[in-house]
């Protein structure tokens, strides 16, 4: 089965600002982490998988990259020198350190250490308990700006909570990740090896992957213009993240609780579109969850 999505990481220059964003869009939002160097997050859950609105908060203590060591820190703060938006995308893993290895086998690894770190959360009744990750990178040798990883969680049970899962929206899990790209079919190798999915759908359109949580779909920046209703231009190094797909319970709910609280969004095509959430898309569909 290939590797479902974990979460996606977008980041921001003012986290609290942009987390009242994602509340007016009916999301429940987290309260703040700090990550020991330097950035910090608040998490929007969703049905095991969640978005990370991530700011770099205490520049000094960003650790540099190092020959074989990617800095997750470092990666953040060069994006943010650009612009806002899904900096990288993570997906779910049982074994980061065998993940690790098969990426470098495939000659897409992005360093060979396995990047594991703790911190506390807080579970709804505010009772502290502690969490764990592994990450393990990859890299898309023509994409330098778009970051991706795997993600195993060590203690799950203390992470995933239906209580943070209860959305105004209606939200229930991601239906896709978007990204563009001037040529999508040049990342085909990338994807496959990334995702582990060997059945990847390619078109006239662009590349999809589907995994065990979400599909990535990497589409020409006119078929996303067409879809979704926005003019978004590719990046000049290759793909890079454009868009997130969120299934809901209704998409009637979300028009009026969107229109309600002062959000500007589109009907495009059975879908409700709400374009530069800083520097991103979101995307309500109704559908089924995988």
């Amino acid at each position: 089965m290939p590797r479902g999505l974990d979460h996606i990481v977008h980041a921001v220059r003012d986290l609290d600002a942009v987390a009242e964003r994602y509340q007016r869009l009916g999301f429940t939002v987290g309260a703040r982490n700090r990550h020991p160097w330097g950035t910090h997050n608040r998490i929007v859950q969703l049905d095991r998988f969640f978005i990370e609105i991530l700011t770099v908060a205490e520049p000094d203590k960003i650790e540099p990259h190092r020959a074989g060591a990617f800095s997750f820190g470092a990666f953040q703060r060069d994006y943010l020198a650009q612009r806002e938006g899904l900096s990288m995308l993570l997906l779910a893993s049982d074994d980061a350190a065998a993940d690790a290895r098969s990426y470098a086998a495939a000659g897409v690894g992005g360093g060979d250490d396995v990047f594991t770190f703790r911190r506390d959360g807080q579970r709804p009744d505010g009772s502290v308990v502690e969490l764990g990750f592994s990450l393990a990178f990859a890299r898309d040798p023509r994409s330098s700006d778009a970051g991706f990883a795997v993600c195993q969680h060590h203690h799950p049970e203390n992470f995933w909570n239906p209580s943070f899962q209860a959305h105004a929206n209606g939200a229930r899990a991601p239906s896709a990740v978007v990204m563009v790209a001037d040529s999508p079919t040049d990342h085909h190798i990338f994807l496959g090896a990334f995702t582990g999915s060997r059945d990847l759908h390619a078109s006239s359109i662009g590349v999809t992957a589907q995994t065990g949580r979400g599909d990535i779909e990497i589409v020409e920046p006119v078929s996303f213009r067409d879809q979704y209703g926005v003019a978004v231009a590719a990046d000049t190094e290759g793909a890079r993240f454009a868009g997130l797909r969120i299934a809901v319970q209704d998409l009637a709910v979300v028009e009026r609780l969107l229109q309600q609280n002062g959000i500007g969004a589109t009907r495009h095509i059975d879908r409700l579109v709400v374009p530069d959430v800083a520097g991103a898309t979101l995307i309500f569909e109704q559908g089924m969850v995988r």
